[in-house]
């Protein structure tokens, strides 16, 4: 459906394009400032820069609604650079706009402590709303901020008008070839067709040329017929027709973003055709315009095809600056009439505005925490995986900003809470999941690694809390996302169950073992794996109270024994990472035992043995490594005495990690291999994870510091 135009849609954009010669000049100098950048580096990606200088500068001076005296205005469009490597093409819109980038950043390019690194970086440098680079995950990023501000309307303004609220802004995406060969693009995009996504413009850099030169030698397929399939409203510009006559029709593009506008029921796509590297005369539509300085000769000769002085460098006339600066007024034109729109709203919607104020500071509610459930002690126990489920309905109605679901796997990791409906468009809906176009219950369809990138996306965009759900064997899909999560310090958190070999028939392929370890390599990644349902509960709560960080939540699928803390320690222990769960029985241990989630049971048990055996031992719970390194020193040494050398770690996954815990006379109880298909509990026989096995290990860590002669570890 074509809708037309709101009110506030026509006070955003003229319908008629006014093109001066200072604006075709000010294109112009954008190529020169990309060329010289890369130049002055010696290294970058200059060719792509220079043929979407016209579509950057168009979007920044004529469409995209922000305001460069306020970087972080409620109101703003976003704008998402997927194709990262061609930085400057959001590095020279900045500075152009008056973001405070000068001349000299931009001529520092990929230097030590410039604001403009090779990759554009979230949080390094203003106007930057996502760090991008590794291809595809901009499209998602820019998926997740379409879905988090239809979510966040939802929150605050449901009942105005399309187009009428102060919340209703739009999300533009530039992406190039690699952007849309990499898969996570396509996942990405197919979820923002079934959202019906009216609020997102993609813009496809066309241009067939990448590293390896022609485009054609591996992406061959009719990438707007596959738009038009996702449900996307789509549109061809053509800068170059088939006589091979190349013509930068800016009224073209100009007159398809307002197109994209006008449609409010779909996202929307423009395949633009362009030239990379033009107008440099001899390596235009070349790989080497692509990926490398295009040298002096190359640079001197393209300056002079435009009429440009070449031994000028970094060179931008008055007329052009005044021309591009002229944005700031408009800008603050635009910002200002937002802002009695948006008063208007507040002095009718008190209760929203304090919302939006704490979720925008990303606090949560006072006494929040009281809705945590408690589970009674239980020797059949319940899955980690089930008790988040319950964690998550008993908190969802006091924390609104929380919303979330799983690739598909919902009845496995527990991600719905009761009750809560489902974020789709009305014509989406199904018996077992109604809902609707503001609902929090989040489907991704079997696409983990888009559900990272828009994960990241609604962290990016405001104060709402995402969470994503599949099997920790999965997460290998959604690496990438995960590792600019914890480079960007989102609070974004994954549920990932399925822990282990407990997860018994699916066999080695579904058996996560070497996945804790990759995981805890990801600096800033808080890899939390709860022994039981009373500590899942202060694990969620310890993971939404930190805002600077994501979190991935380790869970089982198999019953857990959920433990007496009136025999054992509280659980509260948990938000220190590591905690002192049963003691020694003389309060100075001989011997400490560390596990994590369902290995803790095996602790427990293994310490009954060797007390009988007359060795006061400690079994110390750490279900996060990181948050255990938070700590002051004194708590660590109080839970891990220095002096007690004797030492076994236990967890079904590979030991890697666990030498720094145990030190050099201590054991490490694992799996460093795969696993198999059976039952969880034959699985723990066969590979050794039991408890006499543990009271072997602690054996041979004695032997190890002169105690005893030991006894094996082997089977």
């Amino acid at each position: 459906m074509t809708t037309p135009m709101t009110n506030h849609q026509r006070r955003s954009h003229s319908t008629a394009l006014e093109w001066s010669a200072v604006d075709a000049k000010a294109v112009d100098v954008v190529r020169a400032l990309a060329m010289d950048a890369v130049e002055a580096a010696g290294s970058g990606h200059p060719g792509t820069a220079m043929s979407l200088a016209p579509a950057a500068y168009l979007l920044f001076q004529r469409l995209l609604r922000h305001d460069p005296t306020e970087p972080g205005w409620l109101g703003r469009d976003r704008f998402v650079l997927s194709c990262g490597h061609s930085s400057l093409t959001l590095y020279i819109q900045l500075y152009l706009s008056g973001y405070g980038l000068t001349l000299e950043d931009i001529s520092h390019l990929r230097q030590w402590g410039s604001l403009t690194p090779g990759h554009p970086e979230h949080g390094h440098t203003l106007g930057v709303e996502t760090t991008t680079g590794p291809l595809g995950q901009g499209v998602g990023n820019a998926v997740g901020m379409a879905m988090a501000a239809r979510r966040e309307r939802g929150l605050f303004d449901p009942d105005t008008a399309p187009g009428e609220s102060a919340f209703d802004h739009h999300i533009y995406c530039f992406a190039s070839d690699g952007d849309l060969e990499e898969g996570v693009s396509g996942e990405a995009s197919s979820i923002a067709g079934t959202q019906r996504l009216g609020n997102l413009t993609l813009l496809w850099d066309d241009n067939h040329i990448s590293i390896e030169d022609d485009t054609n030698i591996a992406f061959t397929e009719d990438t707007v017929a596959r738009y038009a399939a996702y449900g996307w409203h789509v549109q061809r510009v053509n800068w170059l027709d088939d006589s091979g006559s190349y013509e930068e029709n800016v009224g073209a593009l100009y007159d398809a973003f307002l197109a994209a506008h006008a449609v409010t029921d779909r996202p929307s796509f423009i395949a633009l055709r362009t030239i990379i590297g033009w107008p440099a005369p001899n390596k235009q539509n070349t790989g080497k315009a692509h990926g490398s300085a295009l040298g002096a000769a190359e640079v001197s000769a393209t300056k002079t095809v435009m009429g440009m002085d070449p031994a000028k460098k970094f060179d931008v006339p008055a007329d052009v600056l005044d021309r591009a600066r002229g944005i700031i007024a408009r800008g603050q034109a635009l910002r200002f009439e937002w802002q009695t729109s948006y008063d208007l709203w507040a002095a009718a919607n008190p209760e929203a505005v304090a919302l939006l104020e704490r979720m925008s500071r990303r606090r949560l509610p006072e006494g929040w925490e009281g809705a945590l459930p408690t589970f009674e002690p239980s020797d059949k126990g319940m899955a980690t995986r089930a008790a988040s489920g319950k964690v998550l309905t008993a908190i969802a109605p006091l924390l609104p900003e929380l919303w979330g679901g799983s690739a598909d796997l919902a009845e496995s990791n527990n991600t719905t809470p009761e009750g809560q409906p489902s974020f789709l468009p009305e014509d989406r809906q199904s018996k077992a999941f109604p809902g609707g176009p503001y609902g929090r219950v989040l489907h991704f369809g079997i696409r983990e690694h888009a559900m990272g990138s828009i994960l990241n996306g609604i962290v990016l965009h405001g104060g709402t809390r995402p969470y994503g759900g599949t099997f920790l064997t999965f997460s290998d899909y959604m690496r990438g996302a995960v590792r600019l999560a914890a480079l960007m310090k989102l609070p974004v958190t994954y549920v990932w169950t399925h822990d282990s070999i407990g997860l018994g028939e699916d066999g080695p392929t579904h058996q996560p073992i070497e996945h804790l370890a990759a995981l805890r390599a990801i600096p800033g990644l808080d890899v939390v794996r709860p022994a039981d349902a009373n500590e899942t509960a202060v694990a969620w709560r310890t993971i939404l109270e930190n805002s600077d960080r994501p979190a991935g939540l380790i869970l089982s699928r198999q019953n857990l024994p959920i433990v007496d803390r009136t025999v054992f320690a509280s659980a509260e222990g948990v938000a220190r990472g590591a905690y002192i769960l049963a003691d020694a029985s003389s309060g100075k241990p001989d011997a400490i035992i560390i596990a994590t989630g369902s290995e803790v049971p095996i602790a427990l048990s293994a310490r009954e043995t060797l007390e009988g055996q007359g060795m006061a031992t400690r079994v110390v719970s750490m279900p996060c490594q990181e948050w255990f390194m938070e700590q002051e020193p004194a708590y660590r040494q109080l839970v891990l005495p220095p002096d007690v050398l004797v030492r076994a770690s236990v967890e079904a996954a590979v030991t890697m990690g666990w030498r720094e815990f145990v030190g050099d006379h201590g054991e490490t109880l694992g799996l460093n291999h795969y696993g198999a298909s059976a039952s969880g509990a034959i699985l723990y026989e066969q590979f050794g994870l039991t408890a006499d096995r543990l009271v072997a290990a602690v054996h041979s860590s004695l032997a190890k510091v002169g105690g005893t002669k030991g006894s094996s570890t082997g089977t």
